[in-house]
């Protein structure tokens, strides 16, 4: 086991977590670093909770451990001395705490990240949504994010597997967590429907010019009123017993039109097809990363 160790500490949605996880594992691979994850810091305070959010990759086969209850700062209390070795930490000559770089307007970037002369114990935190990150390890973070699938037996992956299948996410929370006003043109959210639903249709369009009888399905993780956009016999509706039932099945689609969100992202990215093609927004980037999209994936 290395000496030296970095602790990542995981918050936000599961899309994000994996994000922060595979950048921590690039990092322990090229450091030589024991990799721990802090699974209760990002989660402690009530505005942390947000959309139900809890600690989310115990869902995935991981061979990290979670880190001890002395490194993890996870009540008020040791959020507030945290602070203070922050403050001390930015004096010293071999430092502790990393921090994802953000620039001017809150914009983030892939920034190179040196852990040469860091301390035996490096705490780091950050979103790191880019592949830039991680590309490196492509394989292993991959075997990291495999599902135990043993209890996982349905006719959708026989339907994704026997068809020149199109996966498409429709994410509901990224309009204010306001159902009533899903698929209101008029309304405007985060990032609005009318823009979310335009993409939709252009990808649609090229997967019917470009490859044969495309059938396409649809993830949400709420289906109301989601059918009256969609017309035809081409769809289906892949509404799954929960939120790992749902990436499970993303391995078997054959392409995808990639959603603005983090959690579809990482379902086609982790996608194994060689012949798959990726398609994602031209116009519409859900983080405040300026490299989150693939450089290989087709923007429309």
């Amino acid at each position: 086991m290395a000496s030296k160790k970095i602790i990542v500490k995981i918050a936000a949605g599961l899309g994000n977590q994996m994000f922060m996880y595979a950048n921590a594992y690039s990092l322990s691979h090229k450091y030589s670093l024991n990799l721990l994850i802090d699974n209760t810091s990002g989660f402690f305070q009530k505005k942390n909770r947000t959309l139900s959010r809890e600690y989310g990759l115990n869902i995935f086969n991981l061979s990290t451990k979670e880190c001890l209850n002395c490194d993890k700062f996870d009540n008020y209390l040791k959020h507030f001395i945290k602070k203070i070795l922050v403050l001390i930490d930015k004096f010293k000559k071999n430092k502790m705490y990393y921090k994802e770089k953000i620039f001017r307007n809150k914009v983030t970037k892939f920034s190179s990240i040196n852990l040469e002369n860091y301390s035996k114990k490096i705490y780091i935190e950050g979103y790191y949504q880019s592949e830039k990150y991680f590309m490196q390890f492509k394989k292993e973070i991959a075997n990291e994010f495999t599902i135990n699938s043993s209890n996982l037996n349905d006719p959708y992956k026989n339907m994704l597997l026997d068809s020149n299948s199109v996966s498409l996410h429709l994410r509901r929370n990224r309009f204010k967590n306001n159902d009533d006003n899903f698929g209101d043109p008029n309304y405007t959210g985060p990032i609005s429907f009318e823009s979310v639903i335009n993409y939709t249709y252009r990808g649609i369009d090229f997967f019917r010019q470009n490859i044969k009888n495309p059938h396409f399905f649809i993830w949400s993780d709420n289906f109301k009123d989601i059918e009256k956009y969609f017309k035809g016999t081409n769809f289906t509706y892949i509404q799954g017993k929960d939120i790992k039932h749902d990436f499970y099945l993303f391995q078997f689609a054959k392409h995808f039109i990639v959603s603005p969100s983090t959690f579809h992202w990482w379902g086609a990215w982790l996608n194994s097809n060689v012949n798959k093609t990726c398609l994602r927004p031209k116009d519409i980037n859900p983080s405040s990363n300026v490299d989150f999209w693939p450089d290989k994936w087709i923007a429309i």
